[in-house]
């Protein structure tokens, strides 16, 4: 039996002739199982009474999915009651309607991911509210809680083909939106559950020198080790590189916890599910950053069944890992960028006063001027691809994944403010164009994308992975 090399931690209850009873990263859902997976959904007003054409053809393909995910980027409440935006936000004060739960529910929606970088933009109540307002509709929902341990911990949704885990976490959050647990008479903090970075900026040599004289002449210069590949310089690091870029590490605290949730979020289901909310290395890149495939595969290793990441608003490239699919993004699902209310610091970041401007043309502001131009793409086309993306269906068959149908969406970036952001299929020309970007995201993945009728496709060899289903990872 092929195994990791972690073999001296075996645990006793594991069996010597098969799975073992508590270890097993092995898939065990009935055939036909289906997981519809979308990126992000920043969701303002309910969707499903009102006049969107062409949505019904989108829900459709969540019909007969055991599992539908999105991550909920946004928080359910009634401000007048509940909650106040807080000085500290995730760039915009993400805000939903109460409706919103029910509307989730008539979509489709049964899963979703808590932790973002909006998770606490209306504070504690905020975050209450929605969990609040997810329960009550069935929803089940992972990343966010009283304490560290319940915003980490698995939570799971029980389907005819099987019990299906979810762990969510985030690497781009507000720092005082970090969970933490008790500590002696120290009660824990609400929060999300966080996979923190240390970012450091990469600088040919010479570069890098002339960075190391600026701080060299600065008061207060006396570094514990002076490192001459790396200079710290108000509270940045920049390190040697061949090319100017960004380099991140995974705090490997944060890792340990993440991957034992993930183990025990397997051992009570069927199918496991880890996503992950990030905007490295930033939003106008197509490329994850450099610590994410590692790490990604580590997520499989420990026994997810998919690693899904949301966060760039922008699609980014597919692999397959043991039989697993790897999502690196699914860009946006829903982008409706008109919200109310949006607070009061939002109208001071944009140069507005709430006397007399309104809470739409703060809005308009800030998607002029925050919103950061994909790399490579200049001018009215900058902004494309925020509106575009995918439904991503994954089937499994004799518990391997045996395809992926991938759906191309567009999200009306061309209708007015109060009426975009809500999906519809693409039509056929740029449909092949999504389909087409993401093929060449995905090569370097060794993943090929076929095109069938304006779908994507991915077909697998079932009998390649079947190795997999033995395999034992103690972390």
């Amino acid at each position: 039996m092929e195994r990791h090399s972690h073999e001296s931690d075996r645990d006793p209850i594991e069996q010597d002739g098969g799975f073992d009873t508590v270890g097993s990263i092995a898939t065990n859902v009935a055939d036909g199982f289906t997981m519809a997976a979308v990126g992000d959904l920043l969701y303002a007003r309910p969707v499903t009474k009102g006049y969107h054409p062409g949505l019904a053809d989108v829900l459709r393909i969540f019909n007969g999915a055991d599992v539908t995910f999105g991550n909920l980027e946004t928080n359910v409440l009634d401000v007048q009651s509940k909650g106040c935006p807080q000085a500290e936000y995730g760039g915009a004060y993400c805000i939903s309607a109460p409706e919103l739960g029910p509307d989730l529910k008539t979509m489709g929606f049964n899963m979703v991911s808590r932790a973002n970088n909006h998770t606490l933009d209306w504070g504690v109540e905020g975050m209450r509210e929605t969990t609040r307002a997810l329960e009550a509709n069935g929803i089940v929902h992972a990343g966010a809680g009283e304490t560290l341990g319940q915003a980490g911990a698995a939570r799971f949704l029980e389907t005819p083909r099987g019990r299906v885990g979810m762990i969510s976490f985030a690497t781009t959050f507000s720092p005082m939106a970090r969970a933490c647990d008790p500590a002696g008479a120290a009660p824990g903090r609400p929060g999300l559950n966080a996979l923190r970075l240390t970012k450091s900026t990469l600088l040919p040599g010479e570069m890098l020198e002339d960075l190391r004289r600026v701080r060299e002449v600065l008061p207060g210069y006396n570094p514990p080790d002076k490192d001459p590949d790396k200079v710290v310089l108000g509270r940045t690091i920049y390190r040697a590189g061949e090319r100017a870029g960004y380099s991140f590490e995974a705090d490997t605290r944060d890792v340990a916890d993440i991957l034992r949730n993930i183990r025990r979020g397997k051992q009570f289901s069927d199918f496991c599910i880890a996503t992950n909310h990030g905007h490295e290395p930033g939003v106008w890149s197509r490329d994850p950053p450099d610590y994410e495939q590692s790490f990604a595969r580590q997520v499989i290793d420990a026994g997810a069944d998919a690693y899904i990441v949301h966060g760039p608003h922008i699609l980014r490239g597919i692999e397959i890992y043991e039989g697993r699919p790897i999502f690196y993004s699914l860009g946006n699902f829903f982008c409706q960028d008109i919200r109310t209310p949006v607070g009061a610091d939002m109208f001071d970041a944009y140069g507005k006063d709430p006397r007399f401007d309104t809470d739409a043309e703060v809005t308009v502001n800030e998607m002029a001027k925050g919103y950061p131009t994909v790399e490579g793409l200049v001018g009215p086309q900058s902004g494309v691809e925020f509106y575009e993306s995918i439904v991503a269906v994954s089937r499994f068959e004799d518990n391997q994944l045996a395809h992926l149908s991938l759906y191309p969406i567009e999200l009306r970036r061309s209708e007015r403010f109060a009426n975009r952001g809500v999906p519809r299929l693409a039509p056929a020309p740029q449909a092949t164009a999504i389909l087409e970007r993401l093929q060449k995201l995905s090569e370097p993945y060794g993943t090929k994308i076929g095109i069938e009728n304006g779908v994507g496709l991915i077909q697998l060899d079932i009998s390649n992975y079947r190795h997999f289903q033995r395999r034992v990872v103690r972390q």
